[in-house]
């Protein structure tokens, strides 16, 4: 679109176009906008010809969008959420009074540590502020964190998302990142499990084991760990996110190396134990990374800050087995 038809458009238009299509029709969405249904209609006129397009049919029961309106209701909606953020960024931010929506990506084993003590401090001192979850998945195979998570710096890069928290010291230099806990695994099973009482590396690769594998795969770096020492295990189960793998061992005798911080928040609910690994695990920082750019929306900043200072419950101790000393 060139400079002069761009100089034309109304904004308006665009959010006229946002509320028909949500609405599926013109009396409603007059309701709405607080306007009459002919100015919907005349608004729906100009954006026709502009548009080159019908846009939205007559039904018996409201209006229906073209297959061209459907095209364009994505696009549409985006940029009208960015020039929202726009004038929203321009006024002085008041947490307590804004009323934006922030968007966060992390892995579900991490958001859901932080999520709770985040949303739990948004309505003490933020209560308008809307916060959307986005989950982050590891590029497959690669070992280098920054590769690793090459996908998330370019939605961050791409403004798809405000804030990434994920498991890596690195970030590339155009990034802000800070440091917020550190995790490592424990053995999760269900309450009165035998393997509670003997976690011995023995009896751990005699059982049948639960892994979190977001592709599938079933070898992951507890089978390295198995491997360097000569062992292996059966791989019975692998499930796509940590919450489901609660819920499945909770009912079966299938035992999972999961996050200790994880299971310390959330496996009482599900009627969980955990013991230490029987084997030295590997150990990780959840770091918020966001562009520095960015930062100087004070909005952003302020939510950085928080999710930064929020008290997370504390993991654990490491618990020994009944026979006195892990093993490994």
């Amino acid at each position: 679109m060139n400079s002069v038809s761009l100089s034309r458009i109304d904004l308006n238009l665009l959010a006229l176009f946002e509320v028909v299509f949500d609405e599926s029709h013109v009396g409603r969405a007059a309701e709405r906008l607080n306007l009459t249904s002919s100015a919907v209609s005349h608004g729906l006129g100009r954006l026709r010809r502009l548009l080159n397009d019908p846009l939205f049919l007559k039904t018996p029961r409201g209006v229906v969008p073209t297959a061209r309106a459907l095209e364009l209701a994505a696009p549409i909606a985006d940029v009208l959420a960015r020039a929202r953020s726009v004038i929203a960024t321009a006024e002085p931010f008041d947490p307590a009074r804004s009323t934006r929506r922030f968007t966060i990506g992390a892995p579900d084993g991490a958001s859901a540590v932080f999520l709770p003590p985040l949303l739990g401090a948004l309505q003490r001192m933020a209560p308008g502020i809307d916060i959307s979850i986005r989950q982050l998945l590891p590029v497959p195979a690669e070992m280098s964190p920054e590769q690793a998570w090459r996908n998330a710096f370019a939605e961050l890069d791409a403004r798809d998302m405000d804030i990434a928290v994920i498991p890596t010291d690195r970030a590339p230099a155009r990034f802000h990142a800070r440091h917020l806990y550190e995790e490592d695994f424990v053995v999760a099973m269900r309450a009165g499990h035998p393997f509670a009482r003997n976690p011995s590396l023995k009896q751990y690769c005699a059982l049948q084991h639960l892994v979190v594998s977001f592709t599938g795969d079933r070898l992951g770096f507890v089978d390295e760990a198995l491997a360097r020492q000569g062992f292996a295990r059966r791989i019975a189960l692998t499930v796509p996110n940590f919450m489901f793998a609660l819920a499945v061992i909770a009912g079966t005798d299938l035992i999972s190396a999961l996050p200790r911080r994880f299971v310390a928040m959330h496996a009482a609910r599900f009627g969980i134990v955990a013991v230490d690994p029987p084997l030295p695990l590997t150990r990780f920082r959840l770091t918020a990374v966001a562009p520095k750019v960015a930062m100087m929306d004070a909005g952003l900043a302020w939510l950085f800050d928080l999710l930064h200072g929020v008290e997370l419950v504390p993991p654990p101790a490491r618990r020994r087995g009944t026979q006195g000393k892990r093993r490994s």
